[in-house]
């Protein structure tokens, strides 16, 4: 018996006749009108039987069914609200997608800190869930890309103690139940047949009573009341092994799957072709994938039991399809060949929508972050359309469903797929070489290549799971795949985004108010007064907390400001300034006393050369999504007092002409000396205005967030100082862009005096060029380019004149020895010179069809090159590493050319004068 068990024994389901049942199968709790009735209703317990046979009377379209279920709600009093992008890492910094609407709400709503937009609100919310990317296609009803139509209300506790930003009651658990039953209802559903099973939800630090709710088969809803917090001392233990108690607040969570009641209203074979019909059809036809009558029938019958295949439900799938084959009275690998490629076909469907989404919604493929984890799907996907046999490019597949979810920019979402298949081809080249080595390493052995293994191939060449069993079976060793393979490799990533434990905060702060900051009241001022609230010793020098500051404290990629602070006589440095919990720090290397009144002056120029870098990075970043398009957004900033950097999520390089077209765009902003403008509005009004593009540099807490707006072109959430108008820039000159990982480029540029002394700079570097060079400044490009061509050409000359020598050496045999080998003439020969000489000499040598052993002691070390004809029975790698250990080195390489060498010089001529006898025996060997 559930320790919350009281909390779902609801006066709904008493008034409604319900009854609690135990299934017989999974032993499940559940409630239910039918008191008959054994099972839960969920597979594996019970198989779907609404396909042939849907829930509701009148079949449903998504959008219909978006709108049936939204106008409901709203027509029950809620709001509906417009959904979030996909990348909930816009908004919150401790998740990298969105993979439920409570998401959206998550964490500064749900802790009570910021109300939300509406209360109750109606959402119908685009997710993607990573962890369900081995079930897709499989199981029939499994999508990664879903969405999840929802209501939420936001309550508190009567005797709450602290003040939230909402407070009372709008409903609880019975009104959420009654809300679900009419919604069945009032599409014609038969309530007989809907089962609620008891799931007690954990997630988060956070935890409730929950309901799945399940319909002739399929879960359509949950509906999950958070209302429980992680404690020690808390009196409930739930499922997690963790204890919690009730909270102040208490939150309606519920998820309805638009696609599952979508599914539902048209009781298909599976969930793909009620949501994905055009593409499913495509894909088979362009797949050329037909059956006949009798095989329809089979895979038709197939699928009604395809929720047996779970990977969270059963140890392995495929012993699972086994007992469905046995189920249905056919050979498994019959069944096997049949609905394999329906599922890469389903699988490549939902892909492609995964995908829409997140280019859509401006998450660029890269190594770390939600960047990977697309990168990831669009691998698997370009992986199955080979495997499956679709002839369709992969960017036309993702752009289908991009038209239909209606993205406006579809022609960067296509050249972004383009861009990744590019780069997949060239890893894939790289990467193979890696798997043959490693099944070298366990082909004869009794173990299979690890899953480690398997996971740091797929993360460093990303070389898919499949690939490396068709490899290994080649080479003779085993491999076994983890059925939730792509789930591991999904975790191991997003763990990336998962919220560290917040850092300890300084005892002494606690008792201390906030920080009154005056630096955002006047920007440009550097002087003010002030009382010394306390100081505290650190190791090195002192921390003073004043009532009210200028100082700016680091953040946001700006530099603290710096500077004195005077209290009488006495006159600190201050050298470092930082906030905690809203005090600020002034790090001095003096205490200026406890309680005195004190002046402080902030380094004016210092504060202006980073006013005027930060309001450059805000130029800079609209020029580049002026000229790089709209999916452009910052990975990262710093600003500086020479220079500063920004960092661009951007699927190529940026070009010199797109360099020089984003100067162009800011610099155009400069010179019409716009104002730049701060305002503090409510947090939901800024987000409804202006979208999550807001936080660019990061997501302020808060119910009020500061926008800076430069003119009319950019509006961004930011806590530092800026000018007041775009003219006091002056100049911004770009000095470089770079790539700092895959799928980012930094553009480093210089603003104001900064801009003019980095120009002068290059223009230092360019005259004195021209003054080595003797030629006009403007003459350089043409005559380094002329310079260079030249030394090319001698350096081909000298190449050239190798090659004759070493031929001419070859011919001449001077200084070598000629052995026979069974008829196959060896030459050895010590050559004192470079590597070069030594490679085309021995080339010259196995061009003549003889085996060549070349020696030489330039650089007074020994060296080894061994060149071998085809058809000659003699390894080169093994005579360089007998040579090479005998001057004290190795070396090694393929059977038809190696080189190698060691320290030992003076060994070097009986190292050759033992070559015939090595070449012999290895020859036997």
């Amino acid at each position: 018996m559930s320790d919350l068990e009281a909390e779902y024994r609801l006066d709904y389901f008493e008034e409604e006749g319900f009854v609690r049942r135990e299934c017989s199968s999974c032993g499940a709790a559940f409630w239910t009108r039918d008191v008959d009735r054994e099972l839960c209703g969920e597979p594996p317990c019970a198989d779907y039987s609404f396909i042939d046979d849907p829930g509701f009377p009148e079949p449903y379209t998504l959008a219909e069914m978006r709108e049936a279920f939204l106008s409901f709600f709203e027509d029950h009093g809620h709001e509906r609200i417009d959904p979030y992008p996909v990348a909930a890492n816009r908004w919150r910094d401790d998740v990298l997608l969105t993979q439920a609407s409570i998401y959206d709400f998550q964490p500064l709503v749900t802790s009570g800190e910021t109300p939300p937009p509406a209360n109750p609100l109606t959402i119908s919310q685009p997710c993607i869930r990573m962890q369900d990317i081995d079930n897709v296609g499989k199981t029939g009803r499994h999508t990664m890309a879903f969405e999840m139509m929802a209501h939420h209300a936001f309550n508190t506790r009567e005797d709450a103690e602290a003040e939230y930003a909402y407070e009372g009651e709008v409903y609880w658990k019975d009104q959420t139940v009654a809300y679900c039953d009419e919604l069945f209802e009032s599409l014609g559903a038969d309530l007989e047949e809907i089962t609620y099973i008891e799931d007690p939800w954990v997630g988060g630090g956070n935890a409730g009573p929950a309901i799945e709710v399940i319909y002739k088969g399929a879960e359509l809803a949950t509906l999950v009341f958070m209302c429980m917090e992680r404690d020690p001392d808390g009196e409930y233990e739930m499922k997690d092994g963790h204890t919690y108690s009730f909270m102040d607040t208490y939150i309606v969570d519920t998820g309805y799957g638009l696609e599952r009641w979508t599914w539902m209203s048209q009781g298909t074979a599976t969930v793909y072709e009620a949501i994905y019909p055009d593409a499913i059809d495509f894909l088979k036809e362009n797949a050329g994938i037909e059956h006949t009558d009798e095989e329809r029938s089979l895979i038709h019958r197939a699928a009604k039991l395809s929720g047996r295949l779970d990977i969270d439900d059963v140890d392995d799938v495929e012993d699972a399809r086994d007992d469905i084959a046995d189920k249905l009275g056919v050979d498994v690998d019959r069944l096997r060949a049949l609905v394999e490629p329906l599922e890469d076909i389903y699988a490549i469907a939902d892909h492609s929508r995964t995908l829409a989404y997140m280019f859509g919604d401006g998450i660029v493929p890269s190594n770390v972050g939600t960047g990977y984890l697309a990168r990831m799907v669009l691998r698997r996907t370009k992986r199955l359309v080979d495997t499956v046999g679709v002839d369709a490019p992969l960017d036309e597949l993702v752009d289908m469903q991009a038209e239909r979810l209606g993205y406006e920019n579809r022609d960067t979402i296509r050249e972004i797929v383009r861009t990744e298949e590019r780069k997949y081809r060239k890893t894939l080249e790289r990467g193979s070489r890696k798997v043959e080595a490693l099944a070298d390493e366990y082909a004869g052995t009794d173990e299979p290549i690890p899953t480690a293994e398997l996971l740091e191939l797929y993360d460093s060449h990303g070389i898919q799971p499949d690939m490396v069993v068709e490899i290994a079976a080649e080479r003779g060793a085993d491999v076994d795949v983890p059925d939730d393979f792509y789930a591991l490799v999904a975790d191991r990533h997003e763990e990336i985004g998962a919220s560290a434990e917040e850092e300890e905060r300084d005892e002494r702060l606690r008792d201390l108010p906030e920080t009154e900051k005056l630096y955002y009241d006047d920007q440009g001022r550097t002087e003010f007064e002030a009382i010394v609230l306390d100081v505290f010793d650190r190791e090195e020098g002192y921390d003073v907390v004043l009532d009210q500051t200028m100082f700016y404290p680091e953040g946001g990629g700006q530099p603290a400001d710096r500077g004195q602070i005077t209290a009488g006589e006495t006159t600190v440095d201050v050298l470092d300034v930082q906030e905690v919990d809203g005090v600020v720090l002034h790090h001095a290397d003096d205490d200026p006393g406890k309680g005195e009144f004190v002046r402080g002056q902030v380094d004016g120029e210092r504060r202006d050369r980073l006013r005027a870098h930060h309001t450059a990075t805000h130029l800079i970043g609209h020029a580049a999504r002026e000229v790089l398009g709209d999916h452009v957004r910052q990975a990262g900033a710093q600003k500086g007092l020479d220079s500063s950097r920004l960092d661009l999520r951007h699927f190529e390089r940026i070009t010199r002409e797109q360099v020089r077209e984003i100067e162009r765009v800011a610099n155009e902003l400069v010179r019409d000396d716009v104002p730049v403008r701060q305002e503090w509005p409510h947090r939901h009004e800024a987000e409804a205005e202006h979208g999550f593009d807001l936080y660019q540099g990061g997501v302020p807490p808060g119910m009020n967030v500061r926008l800076i707006h430069v003119g009319d072109a950019d509006v961004q959430a930011c806590a530092g100082t800026h000018v007041e108008r775009t003219g006091e820039i002056g100049a911004i000159k770009v000095l470089k862009t770079e790539p700092v990982q895959d799928g980012v480029e930094r553009v480093v540029f210089a603003a104001a005096g900064a801009a003019i002394e980095a120009t002068q700079r290059t223009e230092d570097a360019l005259y004195d060029a021209a003054a080595t060079l003797d030629v006009d400044p403007l003459d350089v490009p043409e005559t380094a380019e002329r310079f260079f061509e030249e030394w090319k050409g001698r350096g081909k000359e000298i190449e050239s004149l190798k090659e004759a020598l070493a031929e001419a050496r070859a011919s001449g045999g001077a200084d070598a020895e000629e052995v026979d080998l069974d008829g196959t003439t060896a030459v050895i020969q010590r050559l004192d010179g470079d590597a070069d000489e030594l490679r085309a000499t021995a080339n010259a040598h196995v061009e003549d069809g003889k085996v060549a052993v070349i020696g030489s002691g330039a650089g007074g070390s020994a060296s080894f090159v061994v060149g071998v004809p085809d058809g000659v029975e003699i390894n080169a790698g093994a005579v360089v590493g007998d040579l090479a250990g005998r001057v004290g080195g190795g070396g090694g390489g393929p059977p038809d050319f190696a080189q190698g060498g060691g320290p030992d010089v003076d060994a070097l001529d009986d190292a050759l004068a033992a070559a015939p006898d090595v070449l012999r025996t290895l020859q036997e060997a």
